[in-house]
């Protein structure tokens, strides 16, 4: 797939060098992009039911034929993996009657992402007809475009371009959940707005803020509502923690703030390279907090030489920090691709 470039361009899910983060990046730079020339844009969540259950084995087939270019043998193999599968319920001692399985790719598997990948590679030529840009992540799916109010025929290809996947979705088995697809528009400052009525439609879906991979948008960028989320939930935790503290180790100690701390202070933190200083301090404090109860240390001590010694890097520099690894191991890739 990726010697022979089957795979969708702006697909992100269970690729090499990409992830949740790589995807994020992509948008979020395309819709500063947009704000720097003084464009509105429409970003909109498409949300999929149960996608990997309802995978049509004779359509996957067809696009293992057609798109990927399997036949003979090498075809055979994945009609014996996919076609013929059962499935029983067990529960202590007893199991239920076994059923077949005539949809879905295996749960769990290796092929089974991959494959979910190929089933889905006619939706980019879909969005890619209406000039909408996309990206994915596995069965995630993000449309957005940048919207000019003198010019109705944007926001009149963004609803054409959703009918058309509705219908493709109907026609491929899938189920696209409306009511919890979710809307967010971006208006720069100083330009005018582009409101919800002028929307038609569309304007019941809009939200203020919408969790996307993970991270909570907001219509400004400023990422203020899914840091909050985050100081939030870290101090929770902290809280609990010490709770126990002294019946472990320091080791074990130090792998559950990593564990439960960091993994929310450096997702995808390569996003808040331009929030406020505001924030950039609110998010400091959880990791002083940590860092505090890891030493055992209280708040008269300066924190600068504890995060030393414990080899930490401030949560500036651990955003630089991610930045520059994510430059040193795509770069080339992305330059190339440019």
């Amino acid at each position: 797939m990726t010697e022979n470039n089957l795979f969708e361009k702006f697909q992100s899910g269970f690729r090499a060098c990409h992830s949740t983060e790589t995807a994020l990046l992509k948008v979020t730079n395309d819709l500063l992009l947009a704000t720097d020339r003084g464009e509105g844009t429409i970003l909109i969540l498409l949300d999929l039911s149960a996608a990997f259950d309802t995978v049509d084995h004779t359509i996957l087939t067809d696009r293992l034929r057609h798109w990927v270019g399997l036949k003979d043998t090498a075809l055979s193999w994945f009609y014996s993996y996919l076609l013929e599968r059962t499935f029983a319920v067990t529960i202590g001692n007893y199991s239920s009657s076994t059923s077949n399985i005539t949809c879905g790719v295996p749960q769990g598997s290796v092929l089974g992402p991959i494959l979910f990948s190929i089933y889905m590679l006619p939706l980019g030529q879909i969005i890619e007809r209406h000039n909408v840009s996309f990206h994915c992540y596995a069965d995630d799916t993000q449309i957005y475009l940048p919207l000019r109010p003198e010019d109705p025929r944007s926001l009149a290809a963004v609803r054409n371009c959703l009918n058309d996947i509705n219908c493709w979705m109907a026609q491929n088995f899938l189920q696209l959940n409306n009511s919890k697809s979710e809307i967010i528009v971006f208006n720069p400052p100083n330009t005018t707005h582009i409101s919800k009525s002028s929307l038609g439609p569309l304007f019941t879906n809009v939200q203020p803020t919408a969790r996307n991979l993970g991270i909570t948008f907001d219509c400004n960028l400023t990422f203020e509502s899914h840091i909050k989320t985050v100081v939030r939930s870290s101090f929770f935790h902290l809280r609990t923690i010490s709770k126990i503290k002294t019946i472990l180790t320091q080791r074990d100690l130090e792998k559950i703030i990593h564990a439960l701390i960091f993994s929310r202070l450096d997702y995808c933190n390569s996003l808040f390279s331009g929030i406020t200083n505001k924030s950039l301090s609110r998010l400091q404090l959880v990791q002083n907090a940590a860092a505090r109860l890891l030493t055992g240390c209280n708040r008269r001590h300066h924190i600068t030489p504890i995060l030393a010694s414990l080899h930490w890097l401030p949560v500036r520099s651990r955003i630089d920090f991610k930045i520059y690894s994510l430059l040193l191991k795509h770069g080339r890739g992305w330059l190339q691709a440019i």
